[in-house]
């Protein structure tokens, strides 16, 4: 799950309703993983005030490379779109969405569908 920063009311919502539905991942086998191209440090703090319960990674340096290879880097804002990707077991990609705007939070229904795909 790519967010584009850390302490932003956007992000923390989405990253706290993962948190909060955590099961329906660990359910499904699913590990989630948090992306964001800020730094370790800050998203260390922030991860801990939100008490995730999953990775919170930073793409900082090289800065977004990560980002990158996903192709949702956002060259403009210098951070990662509000994207998401299903990976399989296999290593293949079972299912990606993105916003179309940075200020719109993904549709929760989205990962639902997502997990019934695998």
């Amino acid at each position: 799950v790519f967010y584009p920063f850390t302490f932003t009311g956007i992000c923390e919502g989405e990253l706290c309703r993962l948190r909060d539905d955590h099961s329906q991942f660990t359910d499904a086998g699913v590990a989630v993983l948090a992306v964001s191209c800020d730094s370790k440090n800050s998203q260390k703090v922030w991860a801990e005030q939100q008490g995730y319960t999953f990775p919170v990674l930073s793409d900082f340096w090289p800065h977004g490379e990560v980002a990158q290879a996903y192709g949702v880097f956002n060259e403009a804002l210098g951070c990662a779109n509000r994207a998401t990707f299903v990976i399989g077991t296999d290593g293949t990609i079972v299912d990606a969405f993105e916003t179309e705007n940075l200020g719109v939070a993904r549709e929760a229904d989205r990962y639902t569908e997502a997990l019934a795909k695998l």
